[in-house]
């Protein structure tokens, strides 16, 4: 509800700068041609993950990852973090936020083990494994847009080196803080929760038809084909599967209305204050060019802009100052693997302690933001050495 308001009145004040002459109509309109699909794309995939994930089909993964972990704490934490960078990757930051966070800490809870660095594991990772496919995270959609809509191949050929380096510092900060923890182990023949094991027995015609549906959709979200299309079939083909079995299931709240409001009003607000010169004063910070503190710079910049306002914002008044591919490859580093110092930096951190607080766990902010504080300059400096290295105009490029 509060996002939905936030929403609101950003929407009035984008339709303000309209009517006033501040933002032209007809940029409007090359806005709106830029920005339908993509939240098509948005609202159809919180569809399918809101849906997969009532088929049971989250927590069926889980309950085998912790029989995989074979009672060793660290496997079964090297296990989630990889259900969670895949799911970031190919599902989306929020959807690992809102979906994955609650089985992570029901597994953990099940295993006797301390919530904590799963938690952690999972909000990092939701934030920094975002980095690899357009379909990762909202800025990256607008980055593919802008450098010309380059294929999901090519994106990840930019942002391997990077992407890499940022799931990885995250998971050796947590490896070296939380090495008791992660000592432990744990017993196999735990009882689980009634809340996986019995309040929903899984309907094995859903459960089946959604894993083919992931299946299906993730080579498709890759192909180069519009990626609202396919996500848009997968979201259809799950609906008639739960009209024939669990018809109460589908309601208008699993489109994500607030969602939609915050990031509409955002756009035309952002689009406004470029006009009024935002864009220009921040480029005095940024600089300009293509050489290892340049980008560095610039990723800061990013990183900077998302722990004061919020990642969307800060990507939308940095992306005219990207103008190589290496220069937004540096964006996205900052504004996609430096939100994880502020809870507002971006909406996955803001979901994820949703979650967290419903279930009963508590992270004070203070302690979160100092680890963001030193895990984060650490991530953003290891992913743009990455890239310098390694990105089109590095030393293997």
């Amino acid at each position: 509800m509060r996002l939905a308001i936030i929403g609101l009145v950003l929407l009035v004040a984008g339709g303000v700068s309209v009517a006033t002459g501040v933002l032209p109509w007809h940029e409007v309109m090359v806005l709106v041609d830029r920005v339908a699909p993509i939240l098509a794309f948005v609202v159809a995939m919180t569809v399918v993950t809101e849906l997969v994930s009532e088929a049971g089909t989250f927590q069926w993964i889980a309950r085998r990852l912790r029989r995989w972990g074979r009672g060793r704490s660290v496997l079964l934490w090297l296990l989630l973090a990889l259900f969670a960078a895949l799911s970031t990757i190919f599902l989306s930051l929020d959807t690992t936020a809102v979906l994955l966070t609650p089985v992570v800490v029901t597994v953990a809870r099940q295993a006797g083990l301390p919530v904590l660095p799963f938690a952690l594991t999972t909000v990092w990772l939701a934030n920094t494994a975002s980095l690899l496919l357009p379909i990762s995270n909202l800025t990256n959609l607008l980055a593919q847009h802008n450098l010309g809509g380059i294929t999901p191949a090519q994106f990840a050929q930019l942002m391997w080196a990077p992407s890499l380096a940022a799931i990885l510092v995250p998971l050796a900060f947590i490896a070296v803080v939380f090495r008791r923890e992660l000592r432990k182990s744990y017993g196999l023949d735990a009882s689980r929760p009634a809340a996986i094991s019995e309040a929903k027995a899984p309907d094995r015609l859903l459960l089946t038809g959604s894993a083919a549906v992931l299946v299906l959709l993730l080579p498709a979200l890759v192909s180069g084909i519009a990626i609202w299309i396919p996500a848009a079939v997968a979201a259809v083909v799950l609906a008639v599967l739960f009209i024939i079995r669990r018809p109460a299931v589908l309601k208008i709240t699993l489109i994500p209305w607030s969602l939609l409001l915050f990031t509409c009003g955002l756009f035309l607000v952002v689009e406004a204050t470029q006009y009024l010169g935002a864009s220009a004063l921040l480029g005095q910070v940024a600089g300009q060019g293509d050489g290892f503190f340049e980008l560095l710079r610039l990723a800061l910049t990013g990183a900077l802009g998302s722990n004061v306002v919020n990642n969307l914002p800060a990507y939308l008044l940095a992306e005219p100052l990207a103008g190589t591919p290496e220069r937004m490859a540096a964006l996205l580093v900052g504004v996609n693997a430096g939100p994880l110092i502020a809870p507002w930096a971006s909406l996955a951190t803001l979901l994820w302690h949703d979650r967290l607080v419903r279930m009963n766990v508590l992270v004070k902010w203070q302690g979160y933001a100092v680890m963001g504080l030193l895990v984060a300059p650490l991530t953003i400096v290891a992913a743009v050495a990455a890239l310098a290295v390694f990105g089109p105009g590095g030393l293997f490029g």
